[in-house]
């Protein structure tokens, strides 16, 4: 049974950094398609928008990341230790939102579209102050 779970978020200024980790256990992590979403408070109510996409990274190593986030934050993974990161600077209050680890079936691409991710974690909070 595959298994995600989340940590490093908190509480932080704007501007400020934070490194989010995902521990994947029962799937080897070097064959499958990774990603972080979130969801800020309140969106789940609208369909469709429950989950905003962040970043991927693909089994081949692949990496996709929203316009949003594109050169403040950075996925990367360390098979060795069946992890994924999602290091995030620079960060802004409408970063503000829980975090979800996502994984793919094998051999995933760096996918924008949670309906390619099969596995999910129960999310950390990141609260950006202003």
């Amino acid at each position: 049974q595959v298994q995600l779970v989340e940590s490093g978020g908190g509480l932080v200024q704007a501007g400020s950094s934070l490194r989010l980790s995902c521990a994947v256990s029962g799937r080897t992590l070097s064959s499958v398609g990774m990603a972080w979403f979130r969801q800020a408070p309140g969106k789940e109510r609208v369909p469709g928008k429950e989950r905003e996409f962040v970043a991927a990274h693909g089994w081949t190593g692949d990496t996709n990341y929203a316009d949003s986030v594109r050169g403040r934050f950075t996925i990367s993974r360390d098979n060795a230790k069946s992890t994924v990161y999602l290091q995030m600077t620079s960060l802004k209050p409408e970063d503000t939102a829980t975090y979800y680890c996502a994984a793919t079936k094998d051999w995933g691409i760096a996918s924008v579209t949670s309906n390619n991710y099969f596995f999910w974690g129960q999310g950390t909070q990141v609260t950006v102050s202003s």
